[in-house]
């Protein structure tokens, strides 16, 4: 595990109440906007991206099985990581079964039709059940591996969570780029205009105050 410095606890939970109020606010105005101008502004000042450059390895978190895996591929291809580091998640009922692929094989097959080799991907943690967990196995990865960046491509609306729950888990350690990536779902421009987005955002906020108030 890797130890992480915490703010004096009056501070902190000072800090808290005022995020899960901002957020609650946040929340209250997305389901009041009717305008497009306002709700892609929305969108404009919560999403984050880092820009891309040559990095040790990439890594893909549980999920985002249409677009992380296929981003991956794209940067490894592109000559800008020699790796493929694939998070070994929890598995559930039906993959336990082998009635479905674990998020960990699903990743690999996709990596493999993409033409990425074997001696390409590897993968980090054992049993992870959330992002806190795999930070921190990405972090006791690039300890042991010697790594000194890495690329953690995601949605657009989790980047801003997972990018934070990162430089959490690695400080300053490591150089740490989390491209956000338009889901096929829904994109940046439009994504009121569809019922995964308007979830995706609303979740994405409540989730990134938990982890601000939990982690």
């Amino acid at each position: 595990m890797v130890a992480v410095p915490l703010a004096p606890r009056g501070r902190l939970w000072r800090r808290r109440g005022s995020l899960a109020l901002l957020t609650l606010l946040l929340l209250s105005g997305i389901a009041a906007w009717e305008h497009d101008p306002l709700l892609r502004a929305a969108a404009d000042l919560w999403i984050v991206s880092d820009p891309v450059s040559p990095a040790d390895a990439v890594a893909i978190f549980g999920g985002g099985i249409n677009d992380r895996p296929f981003a991956a591929a794209a940067y490894y291809h592109a000559g800008l990581a020699p790796k493929i580091l694939l998070s070994v998640n929890r598995v559930d009922a039906a993959a336990q079964l082998g009635a479905v692929p674990s998020d960990t094989e699903a990743n690999h097959q996709v990596l493999r039709k993409l033409g990425i080799p074997e001696s390409a991907i590897e993968t980090f943690g054992a049993g992870s059940a959330n992002t806190h967990d795999e930070a921190l196995a990405l972090a006791k990865w690039a300890l042991q591996a010697g790594a000194h960046s890495l690329i953690v491509p995601t949605e657009i609306f989790s980047a801003r969570r997972v990018r934070w729950m990162l430089h959490r888990a690695l400080g300053d350690r490591v150089t740490i780029m989390v491209p956000a990536l338009d889901p096929p779902e829904y994109r940046r421009d439009i994504w009121w205009q569809t019922d995964q987005g308007m979830i995706a955002f609303q979740n994405e906020v409540l989730k990134y105050v938990y982890y601000r108030i939990r982690y």
